[in-house]
């Protein structure tokens, strides 16, 4: 993705007949695309907040941003509102508040004291973040889970046929239609298809990875060019 000319909007004019220009860094749009196939399944688009800087000759650069969750249902919440972290209201906190002003009248303000000079929040000690199970710890625990199903579906069988459980018709038509629905497929033949499978899997993985890096160092080399 080239970082200069494709990659500047032209706003509007403004009343004063002058052209206000932006530069969009190629990592806020692999961002924003990024955040539109992580949307959830109801949402139609996605919201989000632009950063950057307004260089001397007006030209504002955006150079990162974040998603915003949003509701956009009939039902939805509405702004109350804002908070800050510390105590008291500075300065700057009345032209925010300001802002807010013109969303919903009356806004609140929430103070939120992170300084915990009368103790620190238990809750905050004892949370816990579980890792995330990496891809083929992942196949495993499906496979062990599958297994385990299959077992179960074997004990009833078996206590079906021992006359040790009374038969359910039901239930044996969806156990026939599992096993009629099973590819025949000899043991080599299904190992190779998960092979390939888990190693398209992890190409794709890779050229992310070499994508996010290009960016990076895209943005990296464009921020330098107008540094110098």
């Amino acid at each position: 993705m080239a970082t200069s000319e494709q990659t500047v909007l032209q706003f509007a004019p403004t009343a004063s007949s002058v052209t206000l220009s932006a530069k969009v860094h190629p990592l806020v749009v692999f961002n924003i695309c990024d955040c539109y196939v992580r949307r959830p399944d109801q949402a139609e688009r996605v919201i989000g907040t632009l950063l950057g800087s307004v260089l001397p000759d007006g030209t504002v650069d955006i150079r990162n941003s974040y998603a915003v969750p949003h509701n956009e249902s009939s039902d939805q919440e509405v702004i109350v509102g804002w908070y800050s972290t510390g105590l008291g209201v500075s300065g700057g906190s009345a032209l925010i508040h300001e802002f807010y002003a013109r969303e919903v009248p009356n806004p609140v303000h929430l103070t939120v004291d992170t300084g915990f000079r009368m103790g620190e929040l238990d809750i905050l000690k004892t949370t816990m973040v579980d890792k995330l199970p990496s891809d083929l710890e992942g196949m495993e625990a499906s496979m062990q889970r599958l297994l385990a199903l299959i077992d179960d579906v074997y004990k009833y069988v078996d206590s079906v046929v021992q006359g040790e459980t009374a038969p359910d018709n039901s239930v044996g038509r969806f156990i026939s239609e599992v096993v009629a629905s099973l590819p025949k497929l000899s043991p080599a033949v299904l190992d190779k298809l998960v092979n390939d499978n888990m190693q398209d899997h992890l190409l794709l993985l890779y050229l992310s990875s070499i994508t996010r890096t290009q960016l990076s160092i895209a943005e990296k080399l464009n921020t330098a060019a107008q540094i110098i």
